[in-house]
């Protein structure tokens, strides 16, 4: 990890951030860290034991500024186009949102029984994660669909596998006979 530590008459800032005190104990048992030539606890924490690579700038004859925020291209992820499915990259979903959607859900479980997560990837670009039971159908994935987006309800659509994809047919077999249990599924307008 590469860090830098500029030095301003009123106290230091590492890599653009805030103004840090030098009064303040914390940054002063910070910087005695760095005067030993040892990593201080806070990046420790950082980088998790791995190496550090700390650049200090003198400018203690300054007062410190706010640097100006600088652009930053997007980092985010995209799809590819052209392909039938989007290729799945599996982001962690937030508890709140997991258990949002299961709280709404209009699927009744049987605790005593095995149950599982399927994660439903709907053509709108959305997602849904619901608990089943084992022993549910697939028609129960298609119903819980229709009652979570009503829009679909007129509209055609199939159930897929990600990988390898496979067109879930027959809606009569349990999520088990399937193998289908904690998986991601995709729905494809026809």
């Amino acid at each position: 990890v590469q860090i830098l530590l500029k030095l301003w008459r009123n106290g230091f800032s590492l890599d653009d951030g805030e103004l840090r005190s030098y009064s303040d104990p914390t940054n002063a048992q910070f910087l005695e860290s760095v005067k030993r030539g040892e990593i201080p606890v806070e990046l420790q924490r950082i980088v998790h034991g791995g190496q550090v690579n700390l650049d200090m700038e003198d400018h203690q004859e300054q007062e410190y500024v706010k640097p100006r925020l600088r652009f930053k291209a997007f980092s985010g992820e995209g799809q590819k186009l052209g392909s039938l499915t989007p290729e799945i990259v599996s982001t962690p979903s937030s508890p709140e949102e997991e258990e949002k959607s299961i709280l709404n859900a209009p699927v009744l479980i049987d605790d005593s029984m095995p149950a599982t997560k399927i994660q439903i990837r709907l053509a709108d670009g959305s997602r849904l994660i619901q608990r089943f039971n084992q022993t549910h159908r697939i028609k129960d994935i298609r119903d819980f669909i229709i009652q979570s987006r009503p829009a679909f309800a007129t509209t055609d659509f199939v159930l897929v596998t990600t990988f390898p994809n496979k067109e879930l047919t027959d809606e009569s077999l349990t999520l088990q006979e399937a193998d289908i249990l904690n998986t991601v599924i995709l729905q494809q307008l026809k």
